[in-house]
């Protein structure tokens, strides 16, 4: 039975997949993209999407909070400087995760998990994005102008 089984444990025990966790998190900080197994790439999108919402914020109790799941100053440091700058605007989905293919040795699934900002492939065909606008708006704003135009002479 599976109750109360709310994420992957990977097969290992606790301890052991919380170090593994914070030092794939801190190398995806670090390089700003891994391969790793398909599994392991969802369970870190799970494990470093919410130190990244955190690090938005940048307040001693929100390092605090990450330093203790990465236990790595320089990542810590890294993520709050220049992570968290490049990523401000974005509300939510920071990491991709692109499937590779089988590994050759074992035939795993494999997986690349990268930071969505730091991609130049995706990141420079896109042109910004702009304000929304609805159908209706572009034709009134064409022809309220005048009509307020003549408002204004028929007052004077």
């Amino acid at each position: 039975m599976r109750h109360g089984k709310k994420f992957n444990h990977l097969g290992r025990q606790t301890a052991h997949r919380k170090a593994m966790l914070a030092n794939m998190a801190c190398s995806l900080i670090e390089h700003k993209r891994i391969n790793t197994t398909v599994a392991k790439a969802k369970a870190l999108k799970q494990f470093v999407e919410p130190m990244i919402t955190k690090s938005k914020t940048d307040t001693t109790h929100n390092r605090r909070i990450v330093m203790a799941k990465l236990r790595q100053k320089d990542a810590v440091a890294e993520l709050f400087r220049d992570v968290a700058a490049k990523i401000g605007d974005r509300p939510g989905g920071y990491t991709r995760i692109i499937k590779l293919g089988n590994r050759l040795g074992d035939n795993a699934d494999m997986a690349m998990i990268e930071l969505v900002d730091y991609n130049e492939l995706y990141t420079a065909g896109k042109p910004e994005k702009k304000t929304r606008r609805s159908r209706r708006g572009g034709k009134k704003a064409t022809t309220t102008p005048p009509v307020e135009s003549k408002a204004t002479n028929e007052e004077e």
